[in-house]
């Protein structure tokens, strides 16, 4: 009896082997920024899901999915859920933008970190409010700068 293995042949690329491709980042869904943004405000304004629901004449449930990015509202909807929390929709978007222009603070608001505005970006309805009638904000070393 023999132990050796079976005769097998030695395979020898013609091309050098290529790494696997690292993935590249992920975009955000549409939902969890918008939810995001929903969800900050409402508790930057102190305001529990039922009186922004009740005031948007959409279920609590449904908000706090919304919230959570798990649904995709209509724009009726978002209208609705904005307009509750003071906002128009031009507002919603500008704090959408906010957070899709600036990867690294939405990594950090999933991490429940509070974002910055160090790099200029829109983080709040009243900074944003600010920004529109040119309304003195203290920067991050304590000078008082003209927002842009």
């Amino acid at each position: 009896m023999s132990t050796q293995a079976p005769n097998q042949a030695r395979v020898i690329p013609l091309r050098p082997v290529a790494p696997a491709p690292t993935p590249a980042a992920k975009e955000p869904l549409w939902r969890h920024i918008v939810g995001h943004v929903l969800r900050r405000e409402r508790l930057a304004q102190e305001r529990t899901l039922k009186d922004v629901a009740d005031a948007a004449r959409i279920s609590m449930p449904y908000l706090s999915e919304l919230e959570r990015g798990r649904k995709e509202a209509s724009s009726e909807v978002l209208a609705a859920a904005a307009r509750a929390l003071g906002l128009g929709l031009a507002d919603l978007l500008a704090l959408a933008h906010g957070e899709l222009a600036h990867p690294v603070r939405a990594r950090r608001a999933n991490a429940d970190i509070a974002p910055t505005a160090a790099d200029g970006a829109v983080t709040s309805v009243a900074e944003l409010s600010n920004r529109h009638t040119g309304a003195r904000m203290p920067s991050r070393q304590g000078q008082v700068s003209l927002a842009a």
